[in-house]
């Protein structure tokens, strides 16, 4: 991988952002500090001061954002936005999410090093919940910025705590979301851990984000007949679940055959359970969701197409009743955009890093920022492709050398976006 000896940012204090929120931490459990929860205000009151320290001007707005302003020197110019979430999942790593913020945090604080003053507001954001909370839902933060946090939401509960009151409880306002939603920021940028092989198997150095594949979530019932499990011959069996093993092989082979084209594409059986799920008892009800995902939408609706055909014949041949798959959550796809890309791509020759274009599998912030702005995001490796675990690793000098291609971005933007006329 590329290294340079004359980056623009200081590696010391990118990791001494992740070592600061990698100590606050569920005792015990590292590294656990959710949304919502008892420890997360202290990770938050570390990012206000750092945010503080580096000059950046801090508030809480109506979402539970955490966000710091560098104002720019045209006023109305517009705003140039950096940054991730600091929140993880239980037993989770120090770099998911919370590398994207301190480097957003240390360009920041390198514009400052070199006396660069930027035509446009550059803000650092520290999002509220994107990883699954204990709500049962995810991105809370970076959806109430854009403007489409459910209302319904706002009444999930979580022993006696709801929603709306956990974005109080956060520093925000639930009232005031929608009228708060943004419609001036002109860029948004996010460096995140790949949580995949491909950048360190490859021996590159950044991954630029061509697309946030969506997601699509698909449930399928199998209906067969509860029998004796001693006494029922074999041929005369209406096996739930003998039905619903060939539909998961037979979902993975597909899965297979999709991944095998242009886009990214995965699709795996992730929830199953039976009925009556008795040792001595034929099982009677199968129930499976599958969560699929795809760059191209044109491939999530022929995927859902075959997943329909294969329901169809599977039924005709197990004498059990399956119902028509049904989709309980679709999201669409969300690319890159095309001038970010570029940029992004330029800034990497620029610092000499070994770059390649490649989708993100998992989703981020960034989808719904796209919904406001323009919007990409850059990978830097991570060890083994892991990620969602306490063995989560990336090296300090893998994502400085990302922060050098956003520092080098961020500027490049600054000039663009005005010719763009943005």
């Amino acid at each position: 991988m590329a290294r340079s000896t004359n980056l623009p940012v200081d590696p010391a204090r990118i990791a001494d952002v992740i070592d600061g929120l990698a100590r606050l931490t569920d005792p015990g459990r590292p590294y656990t500090r959710r949304a919502f929860t008892a420890l997360f205000p202290a990770g938050r009151d570390f990012l206000d001061d750092a945010f503080r320290a580096a000059g950046l001007e801090t508030r809480i707005d109506a979402a539970g954002n955490l966000i710091g302003r560098r104002p720019g020197r045209v006023p109305g110019r517009g705003t140039i936005m950096l940054g991730s979430h600091s929140d993880t999942v239980p037993d989770g790593g120090r770099y998911d999410g919370i590398a994207g913020v301190a480097v957003a945090l240390e360009v920041a604080r390198a514009l400052t090093d070199q006396d660069i003053e930027l035509d446009h507001d550059l803000e650092v954001v520290d999002f509220l919940a994107e990883e699954v909370s204990v709500f049962g839902v995810s991105c809370i933060g970076s959806r109430g910025m854009a403007g489409v946090l459910p209302e319904d939401w706002l009444t999930r509960d979580s022993g006696g705590l709801t929603l709306a009151q956990g974005i109080r409880d956060a520093g925000g306002d639930p009232s005031r979301i929608v009228a708060e939603a943004r419609r001036d920021i002109a860029a948004f940028l996010e460096l995140h851990i790949e949580q995949g092989p491909v950048l360190e198997t490859e021996k590159l150095d950044i991954g630029v984000v061509t697309a946030i594949a969506g997601i699509t979530r698909i449930e399928i019932i199998v209906e067969g007949r509860a029998d004796h499990a001693g006494t029922t011959p074999m041929g005369a069996r209406a096996d739930a679940l003998a039905a619903a093993a060939r539909l998961v092989t037979g979902i993975e082979a597909l899965a297979k055959s999709f991944s095998d084209g242009p886009g990214h594409f995965t699709a795996t059986v992730g929830e199953f359970s039976i009925e009556p799920n008795a040792a001595n008892v034929v099982p009677s009800r199968a129930r499976l969701l599958i969560d699929a995902r795809a760059e191209e939408r044109t491939t999530m609706d022929v995927f859902a197409a075959s997943v329909d055909q294969l329901t169809d014949q599977i039924a005709r041949e197990t004498g059990t009743v399956i119902a028509p798959p049904r989709r309980i959550s679709d999201n669409m796809p969300t690319p890159g955009d095309p001038l970010l890309l570029d940029v992004l791509d330029a800034a990497c020759e620029a610092v000499g890093a070994g770059h390649r274009r490649m989708a993100s599998g998992a989703g981020h912030d960034t989808a719904f920022m796209a919904k406001v702005t323009r919007a990409a995001m850059i990978f830097v490796p991570c060890l083994g492709g892991r990620s969602h675990a306490p063995e989560e690793f990336a090296e300090i000098d893998d994502i400085a050398l990302g922060a050098a291609v956003l520092f080098n971005a961020v500027i490049q933007l600054d000039e663009k976006l005005i010719q763009e006329n943005v």
